[in-house]
């Protein structure tokens, strides 16, 4: 049997992307994709186009900010650190989430009280 990775809904990897950069800090996007993968116990994989996308979003709106520098590898990467609008936007964001998330429990519970036979 072939199990398949999770897709995403949209805006979750931003908000995803988003909640990474508040806990571990200033991270380049092959970094957040790694640690994005490894939380999900890689049900979710990241290619680079779907990475870089979210990070060009989420600068335009002023949600990250990014310089450059120097990666563990040596090599120049473009290190990426979320801002004070990102803080309140994750906080609006996450409270959205999980209202959600509340609600579709109660909807798929029907299912144990007796709502789907």
């Amino acid at each position: 049997m072939v199990e398949l990775k999770l897709d995403l809904l949209q805006g979750t990897l931003d908000l995803m992307v988003l909640q990474t950069l508040a806990t571990i800090g200033s991270q380049h996007g092959y970094g957040i994709a790694r640690r994005i993968e490894q939380v999900s116990g890689d049900e979710i994989l990241l290619n680079q186009g779907t990475i870089y996308a979210s990070l060009v979003r989420l600068q335009q709106r002023g949600w990250i900010a990014a310089e450059w520098g120097t990666s563990d590898n040596n090599r120049k990467a473009k290190f990426y650190s979320i801002t004070r609008r990102g803080r309140k936007q994750l906080v609006a964001d996450t409270a959205h989430w999980q209202r959600l998330t509340s609600v579709m429990g109660r909807v798929l519970a029907m299912a144990q009280q007796g709502g789907i036979r």
